[in-house]
């Protein structure tokens, strides 16, 4: 039964953990890997993180397949059975997926009302941005109110990653404009962030010591950027902003570990929680390859309201 009257849907790279989504009502439709000839949802145990990195080593072919139309559509009408009166679909960005796609489809087939939602974000960050709608939805706030928030989380998310090699993302056809800068110098280890949707250059460092201090950095920094916003009034009368942070990795997790741990000591009361820790999910690793680090910084924002004006 779903208790909101709006329900939420997203895909499995937001990165939620099945016991997460279920708690705030969260429907997620998986996507497909593929390794070699066969074809696994997300989160099987045929398509764990392990295995596409221990494919991509061998270098058995992999690569990823969004969600058809009818799968999603197949969602809409479970949670439209049970009593949902109007679906938010938050989806990775329509830039780097053919899921947004997928689910604009199965919306215009929708016997109740779906809004679908480019977050212009990969991994947890449309995770977070879900689980924020998700709390608007639970207090009795309109689609509308739901997709508003959805987005204005969405947008403050600071997404950053840290490649071991360019290679895979050269293989997958995604690393759009880090081409440009960084060209064929595939033994740097190239700092990236997501952009309006895109993968796109930030730095590019020497060696993967010095690349992980940076990294450490700019999530230090992009922290800092947040004050000011909302939250609560620091000593000297500035406002603080508390924030979310989440570190994952494709096999990577010592130096990952690392940096979950230092970022911790360093923003201490600025966090909302503890620093989140895990393996980056199957589809996103299978385009960044052994060895990548992401880290999300997901500024907490003040409740919406949820009548939506």
């Amino acid at each position: 039964m779903v208790a909101a009257r709006v329900a939420l849907v997203t895909d499995s790279t937001a990165m939620l953990p099945p016991e997460v989504a279920a708690a705030a009502g969260i429907a997620v439709v998986p996507l497909q890997v593929v390794i070699g000839a066969e074809v696994h949802d997300e989160g099987s145990p045929e398509a764990t993180p392990e295995v596409v990195a221990a494919a991509l080593r061998e270098w058995t072919p992999v690569s990823t397949s969004r969600p058809a139309p009818e799968a999603i559509a197949a969602v809409y009408e479970r949670l439209a059975g049970a009593g949902a009166e109007a679906i938010v679909s938050v989806h990775l960005s329509g830039q780097m997926s053919g899921t947004l796609e997928s689910a604009r489809l199965a919306a215009s087939r929708s016997r109740v009302p779906v809004t679908v939602v480019d977050t212009a974000q990969v991994g947890v960050a449309t995770g977070y941005a879900a689980l924020s709608g998700a709390a608007v939805a639970a207090a009795g706030g309109s689609a509308e109110a739901v997709a508003a928030a959805v987005r204005a989380r969405a947008a403050a998310c600071t997404s950053l990653l840290y490649v071991d090699t360019l290679e895979y993302l050269r293989r997958g056809g995604r690393i759009g404009a880090a081409a440009a800068l960084f060209g064929g110098a595939l033994a740097v280890k190239p700092l990236l962030r997501i952009d309006d949707g895109k993968v796109v250059p930030l730095e590019r460092v020497r060696t993967t010591g010095r690349a992980l201090a940076r990294l450490e950095e700019l999530a230090v920094e992009a922290v800092e950027g947040a004050d000011g916003q909302s939250g609560q009034p620091g000593q000297s009368g500035q406002r603080v902003q508390r924030v979310e942070v989440t570190v994952a990795h494709l096999a990577n997790a010592e130096r990952a570990a690392s940096l979950a741990e230092r970022l911790a000591e360093r923003l201490g009361a600025r966090l909302a929680g503890e620093v989140a820790f895990g393996e980056l999910g199957a589809v996103l690793g299978a385009h960044v390859g052994p060895g990548m680090i992401a880290l999300c910084v997901a500024p907490v924002l003040d409740d919406a309201d949820p009548s939506g004006d």
